[in-house]
């Protein structure tokens, strides 16, 4: 497994693309409520990307992917497609995923929104998956292997009673969307890898409110949750440091509610 360790120079670069990546979902926060079509929020992040940040939207074509953004709703873990078909009702959960490159560089980022106010299960699997990548960020640090990311956010995930999916996983990113290593979110082999200084990679676990299998719609990339629970995700693109690691996609919100920093301090 050659696994890339980025240099300062890349990194700067990386920062900037992750920068754009994050300010997308701040941006697109106020249009997400109830009426509101995914086609529509997709339009606008596409624009904004396009037109304001001049950035490419990675999401656009890749392997044939026809949107800017993937755009999952309750019980679609991943890879949703936006439509003129699907409207926002209240109590939806939405997961919003950005991808941009700038001058050839990958950021890479999601999160949560809730439309209006969602019943106390469905919040409090929100409220998880957005811990649960917390708890893998507080994990990084050169010398760990990298399987101890997947085994404390499993650890946690199903402290809390609910699942995490196995099927899709974090993964390197820098000067192409996806490269080594795979980022289990579960503890399993991991092929010996020590982490280091310089590798960067995204952090993404997808937890279900009820059993981790998921299947594939017939559009080829629709992903939802078997049994149609509910299923929710957070994600990070950091570079490995010296002293833990770098969460390059950090937004204002996170840093006031102080459960995490752009500098993470993990040593």
């Amino acid at each position: 497994m050659a696994i890339p360790l980025r240099t300062e120079e890349e990194i700067v670069k990386l920062r900037e693309a992750c920068k754009l990546a994050a300010d997308v979902l701040v941006m697109i926060e106020p249009y997400v409520k109830a009426g509101v079509t995914t086609g529509e929020l997709d339009r606008i992040c596409h624009e904004y990307m396009v037109n304001e940040q001049k950035v490419i939207p990675a999401c656009l074509n890749y392997h044939g992917f026809p949107k800017a953004t993937c755009i999952s709703i309750n019980e679609v873990v991943c890879h949703g497609i936006p439509s003129s078909d699907k409207v926002l009702k209240n109590g939806d959960i939405v997961n919003i995923d950005v991808t941009v490159i700038k001058d050839g560089y990958f950021g890479d980022n999601s999160k949560m929104y809730v439309v209006g106010e969602t019943n106390i299960r469905s919040q409090k699997l929100v409220d998880a998956a957005q811990e649960a990548l917390y708890v893998g960020l507080r994990t990084v640090k050169p010398g760990i292997r990298l399987n101890e990311i997947g085994k404390a956010v499993q650890k946690y995930t199903e402290s809390q009673g609910f699942s995490v999916v196995r099927e899709y996983c974090g993964h390197g990113i820098g000067t192409e969307f996806h490269c080594d290593p795979q980022v289990l979110h579960y503890y399993a082999d991991d092929g010996g890898v020590i982490l280091k200084p310089g590798m960067v990679f995204t952090i993404e676990p997808m937890i279900n409110a009820g059993k981790k299998e998921v299947r594939v719609m017939g559009d080829g990339w629709t992903v939802k949750t078997k049994d149609r629970s509910h299923s929710a995700q957070y994600e990070h693109q950091i570079v490995v440091t010296e002293i833990g690691c770098e969460v390059m996609t950090i937004r204002d919100e996170e840093i006031q509610e102080g459960r995490i920093q752009r500098l993470m301090v993990n040593i």
